[in-house]
């Protein structure tokens, strides 16, 4: 999976449930709620006030590096 800035939360963890910690960590702490799994990354990372690119990176390297 590449994830980009318009995949949404809901796609990357239903592909892999490790890379909450990703979200977590940037102070996401809504992946519970239904609403967050329909957003994009850079819907999320706008409303959080966080570095979507940033974010991207993260994902991306952790997937590729399983």
């Amino acid at each position: 999976m590449e994830v980009t800035k318009d995949t949404l939360i809901g796609e990357v963890l239903d592909f892999d449930r490790t890379t909450a910690e990703y979200f977590l960590e940037m102070g996401m702490h809504c992946l519970g709620c239904p609403a967050s799994r329909g957003e994009s990354l850079a819907d999320a990372c706008a409303v959080h006030g966080v570095s979507c690119d940033e974010l991207v990176e993260k994902l991306n390297a952790h997937l590729n590096g399983k």
